[in-house]
């Protein structure tokens, strides 16, 4: 068995309206793994998100050095004691490396609703099977976000909607957006993700509406414990699933086969990785997920791709060797 590795570190300009928690993101920086072994290749990304991960970027570097190390000697790395950025890379990079990812990915994305219902038509007639939609709300007054999502559900009567609040609302603030949407058309929001500044409330939010609720930061911190059970997160129609910000890819297997054993809809979502890491994702996606429509449609949030080009993006695509090389095995 012969082994050998390198370490990048890309950075890739983003597009300048891009706001992670009320900070201006200008560029995406983080590291990619490349694994060697017996003329096989195997790459990962890890790219900790500011604002979201625990773990800094500077940190994640450092343990993937040693991590690195420790593979190219022919140790078996544990990988759930490792940061879930550093994790999540090093088990895609392995899990490739083995052939165990598909060649095809799941690409298709719900598209996003701004404002007006007719320009969404001719992408949902596009969209095989059921129409599914996004739209971000808690950004401005809950009357006005209930009024908007109600309007596109009376508008499109085959429509399904996503929404996502991050935690922007009080508890009284999503009753009032609550209070917009007629309760008719309240079953065809799939999920309202994290609505409430506290997940008690979400939950409340959830009995007292009808409609179904979604846990994206609620489960980020769930899985840091060490007693962590999937069954303690009760209430939710859908868990969201962000590799990044999870851990290793088997962890994140065992997360959707115990969702779906519990009767809760699982979805794999991007934390703005690079297109490399992206489709990484797409192919773990149509692995795993096959009749799901992952949150993968933020390649747009960026001005370049990285070494592998996600499937219709015209923006251009910067090679794995133009970036820097920060650490590479003896014989890589």
């Amino acid at each position: 068995m012969t082994r050998s590795a390198k370490l990048y570190q890309y950075r890739l300009p983003m597009d300048s309206g891009v706001i992670l928690r009320d900070e201006k993101l200008t560029e995406r920086v983080g590291f990619i793994v490349e694994l060697h072994e017996n003329g096989q290749i195997g790459r990962g990304e890890i790219a900790p998100l500011v604002g979201f991960s625990l773990e800094s970027l500077e940190d994640a570097g450092a343990l993937a050095k040693e991590q690195l190390a420790l593979w190219v000697q022919g140790e078996a790395l544990c990988l759930d004691r490792l940061f879930p950025s550093v994790a999540f890379g090093f088990s895609m990079a392995e899990l490739e490396l083995s052939k165990g990812l598909p060649e095809t990915g799941q690409y298709q994305a719900a598209p996003l609703c701004t404002g007006d219902p007719d320009e969404l038509i001719p992408q949902l007639n596009a969209m095989p099977g059921q129409k599914v939609a996004k739209v971000k709300v808690g950004l401005y007054e809950p009357i006005r976000d209930g009024m908007l999502v109600n309007l596109f559900l009376e508008s499109m009567p085959d429509l399904y909607l996503r929404l996502d609040a991050n935690r922007a609302w009080s508890k009284e603030k999503a009753a009032k957006f609550a209070q917009y949407i007629a309760p008719s058309l309240r079953g065809r929001i799939a999920f309202l993700e994290e609505p409430c500044h506290t997940p008690s409330d979400s939950l409340s939010f959830a009995i007292d509406t009808g409609i179904a609720i979604a846990w994206d930061e609620t489960l980020q911190q769930a899985v840091r414990r060490d007693d962590f059970k999937l069954e303690d997160l009760t209430g939710v129609k859908t868990i969201i699933i962000k590799p990044t910000l999870i851990g290793s890819v088997q962890r994140c297997i065992n997360l959707i086969e115990k969702a779906r054993a519990l009767g809760i809809q699982a979805l794999i979502s991007s934390s703005i990785e690079s297109s490399l890491g992206l489709t990484q994702l797409a192919r773990l996606a149509h692995a795993y997920l096959p009749n799901e429509i992952p949150g993968l449609d933020t390649i747009g949030l960026f001005k370049a791709q990285l070494e592998v080009a996600w499937p219709g993006c015209n923006l251009p695509v910067q090679p794995l060797e133009q970036q820097t090389l920060v650490w590479q095995s003896a014989s890589a």
